[in-house]
């Protein structure tokens, strides 16, 4: 996966972020075709302390909104799980990413 949001950022200045509430996330989003759901992630998003992370993930809710609900029986459930998620302001997954970096 690749992490949106760090370009021309040094470790020092990633690593400030994080120390001042900046996140690694993961979006949630559902596409539903009538028999068939998908219920995908996005990329990871390097949301920084001054940003709210639920607005960085919208496009991930519209998507959900306009093309989640119309599978039966798991457009509605997935939908409703991925908006939950990203209205949440998404999936942390910053813990995961710092032991990646650190294990390598």
């Amino acid at each position: 996966m690749k992490i949106k949001g760090i370009e021309g950022l040094s470790n020092q200045e990633i690593n400030a972020e994080l120390m001042a509430g900046g996140k690694f996330v993961v979006y949630r989003y559902t596409i539903s075709l009538i028999a068939v759901t998908f219920r995908r992630s996005s990329d990871i998003y390097f949301v920084r302390s001054t940003e709210k992370a639920s607005m960085k993930g919208m496009s991930y809710t519209l998507l959900t909104l306009v093309f989640g609900w119309w599978g039966i029986p798991w457009g509605p459930i997935y939908t409703i799980g991925s908006l939950a998620t990203n209205l949440g302001g998404g999936k942390d997954v910053t813990h995961e990413i710092l032991n990646a970096v650190n294990a390598s």
